[in-house]
């Protein structure tokens, strides 16, 4: 495991970091993709999407507003149906929320039939809600609970906000990120162990003296300060050997092999010497590689959909300054279309001194790619 560790972090020594300018492509060498409407909803706020291997389309609903009612759904003839069933999507606060979804962030198919579903579990971006966040891991062949995963207090504890999750089936491994203090969560899927690791570093930290500006105008809170969030969006490329990663608000890139990640006993300071810095990209809520190693993401200051290649170069495939409103989260479909939501969080009363500006309804489309 030593020599792992020193071959690893050399070649992150020997990596060169990449900048804007040079991984810029013309946006006209790719034709503009054809954004095709999937899904709407009027009334509540969508965040996730996900797209099963026979084509099932499920979305999540995080409780961050007043207006709330299901937080998973399966669309079914262009209808939202709570997912598994009703009762787990029937949580009301002061409820005991560890067998409910409480605050669901994010969806995710895997290829072995599973709905995964990250239940960070805090109401309106607050703390935990009474210990119950979790990952619930659902047959897609019977809309039954296969298992629950909980995590103790020093993987996921009370200020620790779950976001994002991708899986390793052949190895047996789960990865997620903290989006409030920044981090990685390891998820062991066989045995429940799991391990947070990088809380510390740099590259789950949003920089400070990025302007995060969708829209053209940074984005403030209600109290004048900079939204800064840190590591959000997450993917593991095809062979499952890399773990790509960012900050929201920011537009660097990272990633770690998954080598030193899945080894419990890999020192924390190895794992922390070995993130490899890319460069200077885009700012992007989620992202995700398809077959072909290509790394697709959104870039949420110029409403766009950016396809980045093995050779680090960005192509921009499609830019919509009105249906892109903050593409959040992505899946592809085994028929070979990329499903995008949109969650126009730019526009929620946080960052409008309370005024709602939102334009609903919410969407999620697709593309072929």
């Amino acid at each position: 495991m030593a020599t792992i560790v020193v071959m690893l972090m050399a070649a992150c020594k020997n990596k060169k970091q990449g900048n804007k300018e040079q991984n810029l492509v013309d946006a006209d060498s790719s034709a503009a993709a054809k954004l095709e409407e999937v899904f709407a909803d009027s009334t509540y706020q969508l965040t996730g999407v996900a797209v099963s291997t026979d084509g099932r389309v499920f979305t999540n609903y995080p409780y961050w507003l007043d207006s709330h009612s299901y937080s998973v759904v399966e669309i079914k003839n262009g209808k939202p149906v709570p997912y598994p069933d009703n009762n787990w999507n029937s949580f009301k606060k002061g409820q005991n929320g560890l067998n409910k979804f409480v605050c669901v962030q994010s969806v995710v198919t895997d290829q072995k039939g599973f709905l995964w579903v990250v239940d960070a579990a805090g109401i309106g971006l607050g703390s935990v809600y009474q210990q119950s966040n979790k990952v619930v891991k659902i047959s897609l062949a019977n809309n039954k609970i296969e298992r629950i995963y909980r995590f103790p207090k020093d993987v996921a504890g009370p200020d620790v906000y779950l976001n994002d999750i991708r899986i390793d089936n052949t190895n047996g491994f789960a990865y997620l990120s903290s989006s409030s203090n920044g981090g990685i969560i390891i998820l062991n899927i066989t045995t429940g162990e799991s391990r947070f690791v990088l809380g510390d570093h740099i590259s789950v930290k949003s920089d400070s003296a990025y302007h995060f500006s969708p829209g053209g105008s940074e984005l403030l809170k209600g109290d004048g300060s900079s939204l800064k969030v840190n590591s959000d969006g997450i993917a593991l490329t095809p062979d499952n050997r890399w773990l790509y990663y960012k900050p929201l608000t920011d537009d660097k890139l990272y990633r770690i092999s998954t080598l030193l990640l899945r080894d419990f006993s890999t020192p924390l300071h190895a794992i922390a010497d070995s993130v490899m810095d890319l460069g200077h990209f885009i700012t992007t809520d989620g992202m995700i590689f398809d077959k072909a190693g290509n790394l697709y993401l959104g870039d949420l200051e110029k409403s766009s959909i950016v396809k980045i290649t093995p050779d680090l170069k960005m192509h921009t495939l499609v830019t919509d300054e009105t249906k892109l409103l903050w593409p959040d989260s992505y899946s592809i479909s085994p028929d070979g279309y990329l499903y995008i939501s949109t969650s126009q969080i730019q526009l929620m009363p946080w960052f409008h001194k309370g005024e709602d500006k939102i334009q609903r309804p919410f969407k999620i489309y697709r593309f072929k790619i």
